[in-house]
């Protein structure tokens, strides 16, 4: 593979832009962690943001790197890589999240990325630029993540129901106020575990283009690593409100009880991902966990049409970011 030569400057900008990427995907995606906790009236938001930022973090610690190594290596031809796709592909993430935020829609941030790497490569190379086992990976987890969550979310809420059955309402409320603190953390945990790693594959991936690592590396840079996990803990922190209310209340009535299966349910899923190195999306994993507690209540109890309003913007993420992607790789070329 040839090495690719680019200035210092674009090189920090782009890094910057990646950075920037992974900022606004913990600011898009708090909502996925802090929102059945906010809702349920647990903890206060600015509580439930600090304590979501937190074990983001921590996550560099606890999950591996195994989706990074999809991401860089496993997602478009290597060869094709450089200043103009990798600038593509972030604007076009960057662009849907800000549009898909605005609106209040809880879309996915990791697709939107995935997407922006595949506009950017075949507005460069065409479809041979892209790596077919790495993304079919990519989309069959998109159908498979909420089926987890909802199986998961609604297999431990009927099993919680059971055991339960003969305390009180009071009892109950009391014991999960407490346990949702612990499953908030854990769904905190996956999130970074697995969101932090997707741009953390990007720079990897640019680093390996530039010949500042090598090609058959094991592992990107700790600072990378570091920095990413980070970057998206730091935007967790700003919380992205607009997106709470959706995911917390409108799709279905959250007690405590209910929150914390949700939340387990998804960083089960999450966690099973990460291991196998798949970057699934964290909002169509809580999606699916709640629709499943929702459900193992009773099928009224959720309601189907903003859940179907949810899905047609996982349908849309991944062809409308690759669309920008591809015009900001035109783009890119003239300004950079």
């Amino acid at each position: 593979m040839h090495t690719l030569q680019i200035s210092i400057y674009v090189l920090v900008l782009l890094i910057g832009l990646a950075l920037v990427f992974d900022f606004m995907n913990g600011f898009h995606d708090a909502a996925n962690a802090i929102a059945t906790v906010v809702s349920t009236g647990v903890l206060k938001p600015q509580t439930a943001v600090a304590m979501a930022a937190l074990f983001n973090f921590i996550a560099i610690f606890v999950v591996g790197l195994h989706v990074a190594s999809t991401v860089g290596k496993g997602t478009i031809d290597a060869g094709v890589v450089d200043q103009y796709v990798i600038f593509g592909a972030l604007v076009g993430a960057i662009v849907w999240n800000l549009f898909t935020w605005y609106y209040g829609i809880p879309s996915s941030s990791s697709h939107a990325l995935i997407g922006g790497l595949v506009g950017a490569a075949v507005a460069k190379s065409g479809t041979s630029a892209l790596m077919g086992d790495g993304l079919l990976k990519t989309v069959k987890w998109i159908i498979i993540s909420p089926l987890m969550g909802f199986v998961f979310g609604s297999i431990i809420m009927l099993i919680v129901s059971w055991l339960f059955v003969r305390s009180t309402p009071r009892r109950v409320d009391k014991w999960f106020r407490r346990l949702q603190l612990v499953s908030a953390a854990s769904y905190s945990l996956g999130h970074g575990g697995n969101d932090a790693q997707k741009t953390i594959g990007i720079i990897w991936m640019l680093l390996i283009a530039v010949g500042q690592v090598p090609v058959d590396a094991s592992a990107p840079p700790l600072w990378v690593v570091i920095s990413c996990y980070g970057a998206i803990s730091f935007g967790t922190l700003f919380g992205g409100w607009r997106i709470v209310k959706t995911m917390g209340q409108k799709i279905t009535k959250l007690k405590p009880v209910g929150g914390f299966c949700a939340e387990t349910g998804g960083a089960m899923t999450l966690l099973i991902a990460s291991h196998f190195g798949v970057p699934v999306s964290t909002t169509h994993t809580i999606t699916g966990a709640i629709v499943g507690v929702g459900s193992s209540q009773k099928m009224s109890a959720v309601r189907w049409g903003v859940a179907g309003n949810i899905v047609w913007a996982w349908v849309f993420t991944i062809p409308a970011s690759a669309f920008v992607a591809a015009l900001a790789f035109w783009v890119g070329h003239h300004i950079m």
